[in-house]
């Protein structure tokens, strides 16, 4: 899931000019989630990648909006092959015209596939709380105005984070329109510590207990438990008394112009096959794209019990991206951020 500018270490090196000859690297551009901590499904694949193609990959990382931005400054020089991001953002990607044209040789297998991008890791937005602090989840949307979180909440800024981006989609499908969400979004400011371009970056502040509730996403908040055993995944309930959540997957792309597209090609096929999707729930806590994939092992469990109760939508993302200039404006307007 959505994060300003985070270099990890490898991030750091990659922001510098390639270390490796063209036809020996490929570079990725991706929204924070799947590399999160030594071991990440990232890491893993990425290695395994190497070790069976000789291909190194350099690695960008940064909020699902910052990647998209980052190709869009280098259209007339791109840097980047292979873009993973957030809906609406790879949905912006390419009607901006960054992406390429190319169908993973997976795509027959996967819900979603297009022309120009495609599913990696199926996802769920989410918000999360400590559970040192509280004793019980936020039962509702309404339990979130309550005084005793003052400052104490924080969510990323809708537009420029994807997970932010989902939690204003959520709020206004949980309250049925645009007014209610939005009067919603106006009446937790008094709450709300302010806007923050990284969600990743929520989970320690809500372990530290220096927030009680943030925003997040399922696959990234279950893989940070380790590093933070405070915090918890909860749903907040509507109006209507229904928890509900938006499927938010990673996707995946190929950069228009892309100085290595063939690695590029070479390296989205590796993440989408068979043997790759077998590992995205017990490493990455995510869902496998691909329909021949049936995971088996304890985090897919994990994440079955966290989504029990919980009704799934789709936006039409499309729809999403024309509408976003304006319900943006809106929420800065209601929340004066």
């Amino acid at each position: 899931m959505n994060k300003i500018f985070v270099a990890a270490a490898i991030a750091a090196v990659a922001f510098a000019a390639p270390a490796f000859a063209d036809s020996d690297v490929v570079t990725v551009y991706a929204a924070d989630g799947l590399h999160d901590g030594k071991g990440s499904w990232f890491e893993t694949q990425f290695d395994a990648f190497t070790k069976a193609t000789g291909i190194k990959v350099q690695y960008v990382e940064a909020g699902s909006g910052g990647v998209v931005e980052r190709v869009a400054k280098e259209r007339t020089n791109p840097q980047a092959d292979v873009l993973v991001t957030l809906p609406p953002f790879i949905q912006r990607a390419q009607a901006d015209g960054l992406l390429q044209a190319y169908k993973p040789d997976a795509a027959s297998q996967i819900d979603g596939a297009g022309d120009f991008y495609t599913p990696l890791v199926n996802n769920y937005m989410n918000f999360i709380y400590n559970g040192a602090v509280l004793k019980d989840a936020p039962k509702s949307y309404a339990d979130l105005l309550d005084p005793k979180f003052h400052h104490k909440i924080q969510y990323s800024t809708p537009g420029q984070a994807g997970d932010g981006t989902a939690v204003m989609l959520q709020v206004i499908h949980a309250f049925g329109n645009r007014d209610g969400g939005f009067d919603f979004m106006k009446k937790l400011q008094d709450n709300n510590v302010g806007p923050s371009a990284s969600t990743g970056k929520l989970t320690a502040l809500v372990n530290k207990g220096e927030l009680f509730v943030a925003n997040g996403d399922l696959q990234m908040n279950l893989s940070q438990m380790a590093d933070n055993p405070n915090i918890r995944v909860f749903f907040p309930a509507g109006p209507n008394g229904e928890r509900s959540t938006l499927a938010l997957p990673y996707y995946v792309g190929l950069v228009a112009g892309a100085p290595d597209g063939a690695n590029g090609r070479k390296l989205i096929d590796f993440l989408l096959g068979k043997e790759a999707q077998s590992t995205v729930s017990s490493v990455a806590i995510g869902v496998p794209v691909r329909r021949d994939v049936t995971p088996s092992d304890t985090n897919f469990s994990r994440l079955r019990d966290a989504m029990r109760g919980v009704t799934v939508w789709t936006p039409d993302w499309n729809e999403v991206l024309k509408a976003l200039p304006n319900d943006v404006a809106r929420w800065r307007e209601v929340t004066g951020s």
